[in-house]
């Protein structure tokens, strides 16, 4: 018998995601992402100055951190303070390279955006959510710098957005909550730009291996998935497809 989402969802079928727009009030841009019951806060701080290595050379930096809430999961997780854990730090950087693949640097100037990711509450996907999510908190990060006429124009040059997929014996399933998540055998993260060009995919056999037919599903999947998620973005900020 194929199987059976806990939650009755059709295999190709996204969680309820929603995001709300200016969550906080300090930051330059924020936005609480939920994808099911995965809850993720996004925050974007502007600074007027970039890592030594960029000084001087007319353009500007982003980078990104993650961190799970101790709260986040049902038993209580120690904060990570000075030491950082791999899956951790492996986490950030992932979100800080998709979010840099759709920055112009130049037209940014020599400014660092800071995105702050923070689980409140974890049902698998915390790495997706915070990208996608990332993302609308940048665009309202770089339309208050506009806005205030720091910018003359927006330095995005795409939308970028991300989703989960994984394989349960042997069936490809969008978008999982965690009782999926710890019973796939496969486990995908994919992140593609709103041309659907590809950032990044990782995939990873947690049980035996995967075909290329398989792999293929994987990606048609993750492609309606983020075609969606592309489109809940554009809807929150009121903005058409840059294609």
């Amino acid at each position: 018998m194929p199987w059976q989402r806990p939650d009755g969802r059709q295999p190709d079928q996204l969680r309820p995601t929603t995001f709300t727009r200016r969550f906080t009030k300090f930051s330059a841009g924020s936005v609480l992402v939920c994808c099911g019951d995965t809850q993720v806060l996004c925050t974007a701080s502007v600074k007027p100055k970039v890592p030594r290595f960029l000084e001087g050379k007319g353009q500007g930096w982003l980078t990104a951190e993650y961190r799970m809430l101790p709260g986040a999961t049902p038993d209580r997780q120690e904060r990570e303070l000075l030491k950082l854990s791999g899956r951790t730090q492996e986490i950030q950087r992932l979100i800080g390279r998709s979010l840099r693949s759709v920055l112009d640097m130049t037209a940014l100037g020599e400014r660092t955006i800071t995105i702050d990711t923070d689980v409140l509450q974890a049902d698998a996907g915390t790495r997706t959510a915070a990208i996608t999510g990332a993302f609308v908190a940048l665009h309202d990060a770089i339309d208050s710098l506009i806005q205030c006429g720091d910018l003359d124009r927006s330095p995005i040059r795409h939308q970028v957005a991300a989703v989960s997929i994984g394989l349960i014996e042997g069936d490809a399933f969008l978008d999982l909550n965690y009782p999926e998540d710890v019973t796939a055998d496969i486990d995908c993260n994919v992140v593609m730009n709103d041309v659907l060009e590809i950032i990044e995919i990782q995939g990873t056999a947690e049980q035996g291996s995967f075909t290329r037919r398989q792999l293929d599903q994987i990606m048609d999947l993750a492609e309606k998935g983020i075609k969606e998620l592309l489109e809940l973005q554009r809807q929150t900020l009121e903005i058409h497809p840059s294609h």
